[in-house]
C-alpha cells in the first residue's frame, strides 16, 4: 500500500466516523424535539385545564347564587302560604262561629 492509499483509508475512516456522529446527533436532536413537543403539549393541556377549572368555578358560583335566590323566594312563598292558610282558618272559624251562634239563636226562638 502506498502513502496515498493510507491517506485515502484514513479519510474514509474519518468520513465514516463523521457520518456516525452525524446520525447520533440527528437521533439526539429528534429525541430532544419530541421531548420539547411533549412538554409544550403538556403546558397547553395545563392551560386548557386551568381555563376549564376557572370556567367551572364561575359556573359553580353562579349556581350557588341562583340557589340562594331560590331559597329566598321559597322562604317568602312559604311565609305567604302560611299567612293565607291562617286567614282561611280564621275565616272558616268565624263562619262556623256565626253558624253556631245563628243555630243557638234559632233554637232560643223556637223554645
Amino acid at each position: 500500500m502506498t502513502e496515498q492509499d493510507d491517506g485515502a483509508v484514513e479519510e474514509e475512516r474519518v468520513d465514516a466516523g463523521l457520518e456516525a456522529a452525524t446520525r447520533r446527533l440527528d437521533l439526539a436532536m429528534s429525541r430532544l424535539e419530541a421531548k420539547l413537543a411533549e412538554r409544550v403539549s403538556r403546558i397547553g393541556d395545563t392551560d386548557a385545564f386551568a381555563e376549564d377549572r376557572a370556567r367551572l368555578a364561575a359556573d359553580l358560583d353562579a349556581a350557588r347564587a341562583r340557589e340562594r335566590a331560590l331559597e329566598q323566594v321559597a322562604a317568602e312563598a312559604s311565609a305567604a302560604l302560611g299567612r293565607a292558610a291562617a286567614e282561611v282558618r280564621a275565616a272558616l272559624a268565624a263562619e262556623l262561629a256565626d253558624e253556631l251562634a245563628g243555630g243557638i239563636e234559632a233554637g232560643d226562638r223556637e223554645a
